[in-house]
């Protein structure tokens, strides 16, 4: 008999909300602070500069590509240092904390928190996250038991680290767990790779990319999984 399942495990960005929103709104925030505490910063440097504080960064330690806050705190600290600032530390880690407060101010796709709090009253939930949004600040504790993230596990999806950290966190095997997510690659080949279940959320209704295994469910939003599980 087939063991019953008992964890969902979710993406979080463009799976529960859409990200390149709250990104956007984010950096603008971030630039309206920098040009209010550090006004030189934009004076004195464009994209083209931040592009390249970024590419030596991630030159110099490639595991920095999965630690996105580090990351942009460096690219901070190196932008705040070539303006002048000696104080670069101080100041990038203040106009950090300004742009992580707008990364985790999301608006959800519809219905999407009353369908986890259905969900969570059935089963444990679990959030796993190539991106750093925390669900501490989101207000997500009251319904995910725990949350992984690639930063933490130290590789992304679709690699296996986040998702065996999940099936141990959880005392699971893998017959017992059904991740969630609306990547392809990086959510559902990669969860199913550990023989976990899977569900694509496909908003869009778009074909199957492959090709890989296709997902054992899908759905075009969050809500649609309470006729499911």
């Amino acid at each position: 008999m087939a063991e019953p399942l008992r964890l969902l495990c979710f993406d979080l960005d463009d799976t529960l909300w859409p990200v390149r929103p709250v990104i956007i709104r984010a950096e603008h925030r971030l630039r309206n602070h920098l040009d209010a505490v550090a006004p030189q910063v934009h004076q004195r440097l464009g994209p083209e500069d931040f592009a390249a504080f970024r590419e030596a960064r991630l030159g110099a330690d490639p595991t920095l590509r999965h630690r996105l806050s580090a990351l942009r705190r460096l690219v901070l600290e190196d932008a705040l240092r070539a303006s002048g600032y000696e104080e670069a530390e101080t100041l990038a880690a203040e106009a950090f904390e300004v742009f992580f407060d707008a990364r985790n101010d999301v608006a959800y796709f519809e219905g999407t928190l009353e369908a986890l709090e259905a969900l969570s009253r059935r089963y444990t939930l679990a959030a796993l996250s190539n991106g750093n949004a925390d669900i501490r600040r989101l207000g997500l504790e009251r319904i995910f038991a725990f949350h992984f993230n690639a930063e933490g596990v130290g590789a992304p999806k679709p690699q296996p680290a986040i998702f065996e950290a999940a099936l141990q966190r959880a005392g699971l095997g893998p017959e017992q767990a059904v991740h969630i997510g609306d990547h392809a690659v990086d959510d559902v080949q990669g969860a199913a790779a550990v023989g976990m279940k899977t569900v694509w959320v496909n908003e869009s209704g778009a074909p199957w990319p492959g090709p890989g295994p296709a997902p054992d469910w899908v759905v075009p939003n969050i809500p649609a999984l309470l006729e499911i599980f």
